[in-house]
């Protein structure tokens, strides 16, 4: 019957599912190739292959469309009245925090290029369901922190670091694998740690304390451990606070209420109370800024990483939607002003990638130098891509018009997850205030990162004005702070340069340079300048395995 013709589908994208996340990546899979041993590559590879094909199956797909309409919900009291604190999650989420685990995602510290493997895996996991990443990036970043102590650490490290998901609530000496959370902020103190208000008291036993305090937010409150700042007779102390004692019981863990939020609605985070809640020194006491710290750099590393792959995510959809939409005569991928916004999220996304893996591979260098070079460029690049995230998101899904705005094009579920690693371990503010305070305090910092950048020194003119440019932004730090953001802006825009001129093929380098260094460049996605070769930056991005 003619009345049928209009349920005829034409001109409508096939679905983007059941390819390699990793292997489609281009920039990704050069970026691991460049840090890692040959030697260990085959085997890298193939891992990420793995959770590559995995990411881009229809299965785990639809299970992150079910954890992410059905949130986790509190429970408070069992049906006798007993007080029980428990988060129940839809089956979807176990499954796919256990792919999470199994990955490797806490597992960097105990395998060789067990950094940059990690890495890369995140970008890729982010992609399916960023809501997991939370415990997953807590758990992995717990390991330096309690490093602190040798004893604690021998104990915790296996079980942080093991391929074994164990969703039950039981003593973590009688689990194969563990999970870590997070409680630093108060509500009267945000990001300014050092006004919190949580007590410690100390205890008979040598390094045991009770705590009594309120944490604003608590991220991952199903965890098995909890790292947490409070106020001990010597000042801020760190502390370890397991969920369940070892003699079975549970610790006084008060979830007084979910967070709603506006994205990462898969993944739980509460306020909590503490009322004589028992707790583990994790350092000395009045150190628990410098014990932490080095959880910090790495949750904020994971924050670059995440948006990374949330950019790359968005581009590999508005790219894949313009290959087959057809419009005014022709395809959409290929309309000049399309390809212009196209590879223009292109570049924000490669560059993203290249720099979040140069400082993952600083890390398994471990070196003076490459430490130096994390301490300056981490809250530089945290900064910056973050912030990147958000108008990508946006903008790819305007790519794909009314289908971008519709929750089953996943493209909404991007948007709303694109603000919050701008916001979670210290917002854009707190970063910039860190670089001021390593160019303040370390030089050594200012020296790696200038010594990074200098590899590319001659090879691009725009590239060579943006160093001198920073030169004399760095010359002038009186009064250096109502200007920072732009400071920290430039530095983490001269790396990204720095990076691309020396390794990514010659039309992204010099589209980069163009627009972001060169200030060939409107205020919106879509204004690169002509003479570039945009359509080898688009084909490059496309997701193609």
């Amino acid at each position: 019957m003619a009345g049928h013709s209009t349920h005829t589908v034409t001109n409508q994208p096939p679905e983007l599912v059941g390819y390699d996340l990793f292997t489609a990546d281009r920039a990704l899979t050069e970026a691991v190739e460049r840090h890692t041993d040959p030697a260990l590559l085959p085997e890298v590879r193939s891992e990420l292959s793995g959770l590559g094909r995995t990411s881009g199956s229809s299965q785990v797909r639809e299970w992150a469309v079910q954890a992410n309409e059905q949130p986790p919900r509190l429970r408070t009291h069992d049906r006798h009245g007993h007080r029980i604190d428990e988060v129940d999650f839809h089956p979807a989420w176990h499954r796919l925090l256990g792919k999470g685990v199994s990955a490797g995602l806490t597992g960097a510290w105990t395998r060789p290029a067990g950094h940059v493997r990690r890495a890369a895996a995140f970008v890729v996991w982010t992609q399916v369901e960023a809501g997991t990443c939370c415990p997953l990036s807590m758990t992995h970043a717990a390991v330096p922190a309690l490093r602190t102590d040798p004893a604690l650490a021998a104990e915790w490290e296996p079980r942080l670091t093991s391929a074994v998901y164990d969703r039950d609530l039981r003593p973590a000496e009688r689990k194969a694998g563990a999970l870590f959370g997070m409680g630093m902020t108060e509500k009267q103190g945000g990001s300014d740690v050092r006004a919190n208000t949580t007590g410690a008291r100390p205890l008979a036993e040598a390094g045991t304390y009770t705590l009594t305090g309120h944490k604003w937010f608590c991220s991952a409150p199903m965890s098995d451990g909890f790292l947490v700042l409070a106020q001990a007779p010597g000042g801020l102390t760190c502390f370890l606070v397991p969920r369940v004692l070892a003699d079975g019981t549970r610790n006084v863990f008060l979830i007084q209420r979910l967070k709603d939020k506006l994205g990462n609605r898969s993944n739980a985070s509460a306020e909590v109370e503490f009322a004589g809640t028992w707790a583990r020194r994790v350092g000395e006491e009045g150190q628990g800024v410098r014990t932490i710290i080095e959880m910090v750099a790495a949750t904020r590393l994971d924050c670059a990483l995440g948006s990374a792959g949330l950019m790359r995510q968005a581009v590999a959809q508005a790219i894949h939607h313009c290959t087959y939409r057809e419009a005014f005569g022709g395809r959409l991928v290929d309309k000049p002003l399309m390809r212009n916004v196209l590879a223009d999220l292109a570049l924000e996304s490669e560059a993203a990638t290249a720099l979040a893996l140069r400082l993952a591979a600083a890390c398994d260098d471990g070196s003076e130098q490459e430490r130096a070079l994390l301490r300056l460029a981490v809250p530089a690049a945290k900064y910056w891509i973050t912030k990147r995230c958000a108008p990508v998101a946006v903008e790819a899904a305007e790519c794909l018009g009314g289908n971008g705005y519709v929750e089953e094009s996943g493209l909404p579920r991007l948007v709303r997850e694109s603000p919050l690693n701008s916001i979670w371990e210290g917002a854009g503010n707190v970063q910039a205030l860190d670089v001021l305070r390593a160019l303040r305090r370390e030089p050594a910092a200012l020296d790696a990162c200038l010594t990074e950048i200098g590899r590319a020194h001659g090879a691009d003119h725009r590239l060579d004005r943006a160093v001198k440019d920073l030169f004399t932004e760095l010359a002038d730090l009186e009064n250096v702070e109502g200007r920072a953001r732009r400071l920290v802006e430039r530095l983490a825009l001269v790396l990204q340069g720095s990076l691309l001129v020396r390794h990514a093929p010659p039309a992204v380098a010099d589209a980069f340079c163009a627009s972001r260094l060169g200030g060939d460049h409107g205020a919106s996605f879509g204004t690169l300048p002509g003479g570039l070769d945009l359509a080898s930056v688009v084909e490059r991005a496309r997701p193609v395995s």
